[in-house]
């Protein structure tokens, strides 16, 4: 059974399902945010992902070109701590294992790369995992969490 642990010692993040998208992400945002060239970023169905204390988040625009965007960086309000994406619309929830508090060993390895593009200058990767432009062409954005 899966189970993984984020956050930090103010506000744990967990879920025991599994993702439902696991990708390297080479974004621009995800580059700004956490400085890396690429970044393991794991989607949840919304209320898979959970929140000890919601109260204790502060929430920022995730793309600061977009700030109205569906995506807002949760941090701990106590430590600053990157805790996970929210998704406005209330369809997915994000972890980003390496900057998020968890252990990114319990992950799956990341299924694909993307948003990589011939801009970001550097080769494209060719560790045997597919390269797309967005994400995975199967993908489907669930239905909002009422």
């Amino acid at each position: 059974m899966a189970h993984y642990e984020g956050g930090c010692e103010h506000v744990h993040v967990t879920s025991d399902a599994e993702p439902i998208d696991n990708h390297e992400c080479h974004c621009n945002v995800c580059k700004s945010v956490t400085g890396q060239q690429h970044t393991h970023v794991a989607f949840f169905n919304y209320n898979d992902l959970s929140v000890d204390h919601p109260e204790k988040m502060n929430r920022q625009p995730f793309n600061a070109e977009n700030p109205n965007g569906p995506l807002e960086l949760c941090t701990c309000s106590d430590c600053g701590a990157a805790l996970m994406l929210d998704d406005k619309q209330k369809r997915i929830r994000v972890a980003v294992p390496n900057v998020m508090g968890y252990d990114d060993a319990n992950f799956p390895d990341a299924s694909y790369h993307a948003f990589w593009d011939e801009s970001k200058g550097y080769p494209k990767p060719d560790d045997g995992r597919p390269v797309y432009e967005g994400l995975r062409p199967d993908f489907h954005w669930p239905a909002s969490a009422a």
